[in-house]
């Protein structure tokens, strides 16, 4: 088992740009983000030396109680149908949740679902499947993904559904503005992403997480701040990841204020084009529901990526290596619980705080 040390990164971080399946989640760099877990990467080398496979875990303790949880996002990086290679950097994961004590060994690779001979293997290596319907997992299970490999941003233009070229040449039209934010912009694009949240029905993220997110991977050209202006009032905003031949659309919040001059339109097809000028082959829109009924409430945000002529792409899932089965169920049970609750008193608690506000402005 060979645990990567810091000395040794840039040679990691060549093999991860490189792969078809590397990303930015494997990174150093996105652990040093998620400073509250610990990191281990292992890496498995061929006969003349040269890194073959690799993984880096991301390992944070079960409050109250001696356990840990195990966790590699978008892993493992390596041939995903080299069974052996595969094997070893289980085998070694296996080693390392001894160590820490992890009750699970969790991944979301970046893999097709269908793909019979990648699932085949890990089956047989001991994993469980979990497939979700929408943003159950830690990961989006449905994504759209643009391929601009060796296009134009003419030719990737026309490619859109004609309503959303339309729309991104209104935005432009009405005056929209799309700006390259920096650090001092984060509190502006937070409170549009509370307004998001609350609208939405999700919990954003916090000012501290994206501060040390941008002072992580904006230095080295990962990320960018994409923020979206209407007479002057800042409607929306995006950040994106650059990493290897992929930008990803990782976060975004939009206001409720200006929505009919479609700044949405415009920012993504902003995104897109530093996809392009970046020579990256992968426009990544991140998650969709997996259910497509025009019925419910999400389809709306689905019929928005496709017009951008993405392909969806839904991926096997969750896998879950388990190594202690009843720990596991109580603990993944309570985890689910301990989310909802959660989401619910923060929308419960923002929305009384939204009514208060708009209580006071009225009275004045």
């Amino acid at each position: 088992m060979e645990l990567l040390t810091p000395d040794r990164y840039a040679e990691y971080e060549a093999f991860l740009k490189s792969s078809k399946k590397g990303h930015f989640m494997q990174a150093p760099c996105w652990a040093r983000v998620k400073d509250m877990w610990k990191n281990e990467i292992i890496v498995v080398r061929d006969a003349s030396g040269a890194i073959r496979g690799a993984m880096s875990l991301l390992i944070r303790k079960v409050p109250f109680l001696p356990y840990t949880i195990m966790y590699s996002p978008r892993g493992p990086v390596c041939d995903i149908y080299d069974r052996d290679t595969i094997k070893e950097l289980v085998d070694c994961a296996r080693k390392l949740a001894k160590k820490h004590k992890s009750y699970v060994l969790k991944m979301d690779p970046d893999v097709a679902v269908g793909d019979q001979k990648f699932e085949s293997i890990m089956s047989d290596l001991g994993f469980r499947f979990n497939k979700s319907k929408n943003f159950e997992g830690v990961q989006p299970r449905f994504v759209f993904r643009l391929n601009v490999a060796g296009k134009t941003q003419d030719e990737v233009f026309e490619s859109f559904a004609s309503k959303h070229r339309y729309n991104i040449r209104l935005a432009k039209k009405k005056g929209v503005c799309v700006k390259i934010g920096g650090r001092d912009d984060l509190p502006a694009f937070c409170k549009v992403m509370m307004e998001t949240g609350l609208r939405d029905g999700f919990i954003p993220r916090s000012l501290a997480y994206f501060q040390k997110m941008y002072d992580e991977m904006a230095p080295a050209g990962y990320l960018r701040l994409y923020l979206v202006y209407y007479q002057e009032q800042l409607v929306s905003g995006a950040v994106a990841i650059l990493y290897g031949n992929k930008v990803w659309y990782l976060y975004g919040a939009s206001s409720n204020e200006h929505r009919n001059v479609m700044p949405n339109y415009l920012m993504q097809w902003e995104m897109i084009k530093w996809t392009v000028e970046s020579g990256c082959d992968i426009y990544d829109f991140r998650g969709v529901s997996g259910d497509l009924n025009k019925g419910q409430p999400l389809y709306g945000l689905y019929r928005f990526k496709k017009g951008f002529n993405g392909e969806f792409v839904e991926f096997v899932g969750a896998l879950d290596y388990v190594t202690k089965p009843l720990l596991y169920c109580f603990i993944e049970k309570g985890e689910r619980w301990y989310r909802e609750l959660r989401r619910r008193l923060f929308l419960l608690k923002g929305k009384g705080k939204a009514g208060k506000a708009q209580t006071e402005n009225e009275a004045e």
